[in-house]
């Protein structure tokens, strides 16, 4: 047998080995030990010189210094921290007050709290069965769906490992020798993009067929609204705001309410006004920002660059207008049109601050805003340039202890629990690159690289053809395999083609991410489903799972199809940031 066909040889047995169940990272190295063994083997040299030792050690310091990997321990901490803080379930309960009147609201609920809290987390096993223990018994006993229930829970739970931060992009930027911070920006946009098809899909299939998604009963859907508040709104105003202000200037009548066990105090007069000007405060500081960057950062930095001196890669000077120049017209249009939709937006939902209102916003503010500052600033400090990867993963994972802490549920045995699942997870991740490298290497070296090369190259196919050769070999391999076989062993493979069909690797990353969804959700080997099945009631069967998840890798789908048909979906938020 030739050379490259040992090549080959070595692909089919990775992948026959890998479903009979025997430990990916071992199983590459182990078969890279044997087949780099034949390809250096010298019958006059003794055994133990043979260089695949060698290989094996550079291989394994090149894993250990891999700056880019430093990030994944750090990242997994934070998610396993919040995961053993148990901080979702108020979260979950204020998300599903805020669409109570939503069709399909536990629903909605559900995959809102996945998507948020994979972005948090970025682990899909935890995501999947936490979100199962908390959503899965409240849907049936509302009597949902099996489908819906089991769908909307596996898929949510997968898009934290394509919204950033996320260890899978971590381990391709470090397999394609990417820049993580741009792969983080390409995912957002698609990410979301994602997580909207899924929800139009639930409130679709929820209005064409109520009986799936029957309404809640009233006593679920109600807001539990202190006595207090509703004894101020007979004395003052039911628009909770302008009676909160006017109680500000003539306390006295409020200071006389009882609001638990003692009076109504003016500080807690002044917090819940505070609570009550969030969503303004959020609108304002969201707009303000995106003013602040576009507008005035952009500029700054274009004026403090010193004259006649271009930075490295940027386009000649005569590519297109100065960036002195200002954002084009087309930014004040919708910035102007979007300022406006938030101030009409806001003055009607201010117009009507009932109790309610102003209840749920509190909810909400004391469960979800914390997570959320966390991971805007997490993200933001990485987009924005002001922090590596590793460093935003460190104030990510501190972010997390605190966040726990001030909730009183993180213990001692849940902080060992995290620390320890955080160094599992590290260590496979580690020695599957180890592996990997090994394993891609003996490969190349066989002439199993070139051998396929070849083949792709004499097929003759056009950009359009490769990439959907490449993502459809990827989505038939998320049948059997898992995300990290498929990125750490095949990704490597079609790399090196990119160039040749001058394709951006960032965008076939991106369309790989997406595609890998699809791994969680196909079976046999759908791990969402195996998750969720073993904490769901007896009567959930595997088959219904299964059939709940199906609808879902359509819509992934989909959104491959609309991120190749528009690619700015993908590559815009890179380019405008980096360039």
């Amino acid at each position: 047998m030739s050379e490259p066909f040992l090549g080959l040889t070595m692909l089919g047995l990775i992948v026959v080995v890998i479903m009979m169940g025997f430990p990916t990272a071992f199983t590459l190295m182990g078969l890279g030990m044997l087949f780099g063994f034949y390809a250096f083997y010298n019958p006059v040299e003794p055994w133990i010189d043979n260089r695949v030792f060698d290989l094996m050690v550079q291989r394994t310091y090149g894993a250990m210094t891999n700056d880019v990997l430093i990030s994944i321990p750090l990242f997994v901490l934070m998610g396993y921290v919040m995961e053993r803080g148990a901080l979702v379930d108020k979260m979950f309960y204020s998300i599903q007050l805020s669409f109570r009147r939503v069709p399909a609201s536990l629903a909605v609920t559900t995959l809102i709290v996945c998507t948020f809290w994979g972005i948090a987390s970025g682990l899909v096993g935890a995501v999947v069965v936490l979100m199962g223990v908390i959503a899965m018994n409240p849907m049936l006993r509302a009597g949902y769906d099996v489908k819906l229930a089991s769908g909307v829970i596996t898929a949510g739970g997968t898009l934290g490992i394509l919204i950033p931060p996320s260890v899978m992009i971590i381990v391709y930027a470090a397999v394609a020798g990417q820049s993580v911070v741009k792969l983080y920006a390409a995912t957002m946009f698609p990410g979301f993009f994602l997580a909207l098809l899924y929800l139009a899909y639930v409130l679709g299939w929820a209005m064409l067929n109520p009986k799936i998604a029957p309404r809640l009963p009233e006593e679920q859907t109600r807001v539990p609204v202190p006595p207090w508040m509703k004894h101020f709104g007979e004395v003052y105003s039911s628009n909770m705001l302008a009676g909160l202000l006017v109680a500000l200037v003539s306390p006295s009548r409020a200071l006389g309410i009882k609001a638990g066990e003692g009076r109504l105090t003016y500080w807690k007069l002044v917090k819940n006004l505070a609570a009550a000007f969030v969503p303004l405060l959020l609108t304002a500081s969201t707009l303000g920002l995106l003013w602040w960057y576009v507008v005035i950062h952009q500029q700054a930095a274009a004026t403090e660059a010193p004259e006649g001196l271009e930075e490295l890669g940027a386009p000649l000077a005569d590519a297109g207008p100065a960036t002195a120049d200002g954002p084009a017209t087309s930014f004040y249009v919708w910035f102007g049109l979007a300022a406006a939709v938030a101030v009409f937006a806001l003055l009607r939902y201010y117009r009507n601050m009932t109790a309610e209102r102003l209840q749920v916003v509190k909810l909400l503010v004391s469960s979800v805003m914390p997570l959320a500052i966390l991971t805007v600033v997490v993200l933001g400090v990485i987009l924005f340039g002001i922090t590596t990867a590793t460093e935003s993963a460190a104030v990510g994972a501190a972010g997390a202890f605190l966040l726990a802490l001030q909730a009183r549920t993180l213990d001692w045995q849940r902080t060992k629990e995290a620390v320890f699942l955080t160094a599992k997870t590290t260590a496979m991740v580690c020695w599957l690159f180890v592996g990997s490298a090994l394993f891609s290497a003996v490969f190349a070296i066989l002439g199993g690289q070139a051998l396929v090369e070849q083949w792709v190259l004499a097929l003759d196919l056009t950009p359009v053809q490769f990439m959907i050769l490449s993502q459809a070999i990827i989505f038939i391999l998320g049948w059997p395999l898992e995300w990290t076989e498929i990125i750490i062993i095949f990704v490597p493979i079609f790399l090196p083609m990119l160039h040749h069909f001058d394709i951006d690797p960032i965008l076939w990353g991106v369309l790989v991410f997406v595609n890998l969804q699809a791994a969680f959700l196909s079976p046999p080997v759908a791990m969402s489903a195996y998750y969720l099945k073993g904490v769901s009631p007896p009567q959930v069967t595997l088959n219904q799972i299964f059939a709940g998840m199906m609808p879902y890798m359509l819509i992934v789908i989909l959104c491959m199809i609309m991120m190749y048909i528009w690619p700015g979906m993908t590559l815009w938020l890179p380019e405008y940031l980096y360039g």
